[in-house]
């Protein structure tokens, strides 16, 4: 016959036991729930939103496979792995002039949807652990789809690419509409994914990572923002102050959305490394930053391509000779700046990010 402390401690033994089936069995079960989340993630990733697997450039001689195409005599094959995510800053206070009077895109109607101001096409490789991004100019003139205010379409016309999503209600539909420009100007390249983010949430998420610290690239002295940055000085933004860094662009000089674009490459750059550091140790701090975000922010990736593209990509590399821009020249036009691509270097440039030497295959 067992004795009383026998019985004690076999019945303390199997509450253990049993605590210990359970913890497992939580485990398992999120570990389940993730592998789940990541696998459905990654098959949403693999869905083009715009564009077709199938580019052709330059010169084609003969048959060629599907993906693979002859320029400048040497075959390449379109990598199939890549994942392009089209990251948008939009801003629906861009203040336009016509006919003498000053009007908010909201006010203004035709761009209600608000300007791309700022465009990114993020291209996150697999073969060789690298994320690249090609910073798009604003005023790159393209074939933009034109919509008249009550949404009828008016037909394709040569405008500012940032224009494209304000045709649009600002949403899904305006996201969808400049995905496809984008991938229109890059030669039908397929593009993944879609993030479309106000500038106002530039300041919650410079303080989310505790500030960023840049060296000043030109002068940013506006008063009535309380700005007065110099070029050279290494400065941490915070709150309004890097909003106001990113945004701002002295319009009495030539090309100065070329200044404003290297300030945004720049603390684009150093936000990301910022953010990747503090997410390596932590991984709470990209749930943190996705829930910071979330509702200034439209976007086709749900919480399984997050939750994919969050563990997996995290040890990445990224820097800034990894940030490309687009090759052009910028001209007066009769109302606004416009900059025309040089559709030779796009070509060159789309062969080295999209493509690999056939052989390599």
């Amino acid at each position: 016959m067992l004795d009383k402390e026998t019985v004690v401690e076999k019945k303390k033994l199997g509450i253990a036991a049993l605590t210990m089936i359970t913890i497992a069995s939580v485990v398992l079960v999120v570990m389940g729930t993730i592998t789940v989340m990541r696998m459905l993630g990654k098959n949403s990733l693999s869905i083009a939103v715009a564009g077709t697997s199938n580019m052709i450039l330059g010169e084609v001689a003969g048959e060629m496979e599907i993906n693979k195409i002859l320029y400048k005599e040497e075959s390449y094959v379109f990598n199939e792995d890549l994942v392009t995510v089209l990251v948008m800053g939009i801003d629906k206070e861009t203040v336009t002039t016509v006919g003498g009077q000053s009007f908010t895109a909201d006010e203004e109607g035709e761009f209600a949807g608000g300007q791309a101001d700022a465009l990114f096409l993020m291209l996150i490789n697999p073969h060789d652990k690298n994320v690249n991004v090609i910073a798009i100019n604003r005023n790159a003139m393209a074939e933009v789809d034109v919509f008249d205010e009550e949404g009828n379409y008016q037909g394709i016309f040569t405008k500012q690419i940032a224009l494209q999503h304000g045709y649009g209600d600002g949403k899904e539909e305006s996201c969808l509409r400049q995905v496809k420009a984008v991938s229109r100007m890059f030669h039908g390249i397929p593009i993944n994914a879609y993030v479309a983010i106000s500038m106002d949430a530039i300041p919650e998420l410079n303080d989310a990572v505790g500030g960023i610290t840049v060296e000043v690239l030109d002068d940013i002295v506006y008063p009535e923002y309380d700005m007065d940055l110099h070029q050279g000085e290494t400065v941490t933004l915070s709150g309004e102050k890097a909003y106001w860094y990113v945004r701002l662009r002295n319009e009495n000089i030539f090309n100065s959305n070329e200044l404003r674009l290297q300030r945004q490459k720049q603390y684009l750059t150093a936000f990301a490394a910022e953010a990747k550091n503090q997410a390596v140790s932590d991984i709470r701090v990209a749930v943190n930053l996705y829930q910071t975000v979330h509702k200034y922010m439209v976007t086709n990736i749900d919480l399984n391509a997050f939750t994919y593209m969050a563990t997996e990509y995290i040890g990445y590399n990224f820097d800034m000779e990894n940030i490309y821009s687009l090759e052009g020249e910028a001209i007066q036009g009769n109302n606004f700046e416009e900059f025309y691509v040089d559709d030779e270097a796009l070509q060159e440039l789309i062969i080295k990010l999209f493509y690999e030497p056939a052989e390599n295959q």
